[in-house]
């Protein structure tokens, strides 16, 4: 991508940061993007699990079937690779957009790199701003608020750290809303003919534990709101939200789980379903082995045509949608940013 910028941003990998050489960039603006992560290998499997476990390891068993999961979908995740270009284009855009450089800073809840290794890259690097994006499109306790915590309480083992200002979600902006609309649109364009008729499309997002919904976790909330706004742009008549991926504890995790939900759609005259997991911005596990494997094995055996939506992974659309979630964060708006001389109008993206 051209960059009419008098300094371009810096395009070294953002899983390491670039770094700091003398005082820093006053004009520098940091971009502390903040993932789930995954293992790059099977070997990394069981201290994943157990950092995931917070610090107990897993049995023999639950390893066993994690590592299965895994080699289902090929060995690995592409979440990494996924995490890493979302965070490189974000940058560029907005880099783009403000004339000024933009520096990511990629770190992990559950793996290396971790937020707290980001935060110190990210300090040392001495930006004039910094903006902090979970890649998470709806607000829960359970989720976005413990990166923001872990990006907090790295930052304030740093005297001198700036100010970084937290994206809470996104789960209704109308870029998002018309990104998961135009895939849900393609999905069932792309069923049979015959079956596009009372297709149901069901918008899932991961479980979480039923404890933290009931202290009035906005979560469920938004998640609804992302589907029922998704469902209008589509123009859907038939509709369902469900849960998946659910964790294995003594609490209840919030449902229905995505499995029920497709059981039960033959018996209300469904002859095909599709799934939209909105919830995710990325192909990861939960997506390739819990949707493309384990609920299409459900819809087959329950007489049902399956398809699922693609993954917003680092598609134009998507980039822009963060780009505005950071730019918005900022106090740059679109307007501001063309009169410095960009061109919003213009693809960000190739």
């Amino acid at each position: 991508m051209d960059q009419n910028l008098s300094q371009k941003p810096s395009h070294s990998d953002p899983g390491q940061g670039a770094p700091a050489a003398g005082p820093g960039r006053k004009d520098l603006v940091a971009l502390l993007v903040m993932a789930y992560g995954t293992p790059q290998s099977l070997d990394q499997v069981e201290p994943y699990y157990t950092h995931i476990r917070h610090g107990r390891p897993p049995t023999p068993e639950l390893l066993q079937e994690l590592i299965d999961r895994y080699k289902a979908i090929g060995g690995k995740s592409p979440l990494h690779e996924i995490t890493e270009e979302q965070a490189r284009r974000v940058a560029a855009v907005v880099a783009e957009r403000l004339g000024r450089p933009v520096e990511p800073f990629v770190g992990y809840l559950h793996i290396a790199p971790f937020i707290a290794e980001a935060v110190e890259r990210l300090v040392a690097a001495r930006p004039q701003e910094a903006v902090g994006l979970v890649l998470a499109p709806q607000y829960s306790a359970a989720s976005v608020a413990l990166y923001h915590r872990a990006a907090q309480e790295a930052l304030a083992r740093h005297p001198g750290a700036p100010a970084v200002h937290f994206i809470d979600h996104f789960h209704s902006h109308p870029g998002f809303i018309a990104a998961l609309a135009r895939r849900v649109e393609q999905a069932l364009a792309e069923l049979p003919a015959g079956l596009r008729e009372g297709a149901v499309v069901i918008f899932t997002a991961h479980s979480i534990p039923q404890p933290v919904v009931d202290r009035g976790d906005p979560y469920p909330r938004h998640v609804e709101e992302t589907a029922a706004k998704v469902a209008a742009a589509a123009g859907l008549s038939r509709w369902r939200v469900a849960y998946q991926s659910a964790g294995r504890t003594a609490d209840p995790w919030l449902g229905p789980d995505v499995t029920e939900v497709i059981r039960r759609l033959p018996g209300e005259g469904a002859r095909a379903v599709v799934v939209c997991p909105a919830g995710f911005v990325a192909d990861h596990l939960e997506v390739l082995y819990d949707l493309d494997i384990e609920a299409r094995q459900v819809a087959e055996e329950v007489g049902l045509a399956f398809a699922r939506t693609p993954s917003l992974n680092a598609d134009a659309d998507f980039i822009e949608v963060l780009a505005d979630l950071v730019l918005d964060r900022l106090g740059a708006t679109r307007h501001e940013a063309a009169a410095a001389g960009a061109r919003p109008e213009d693809p960000q993206v190739g």
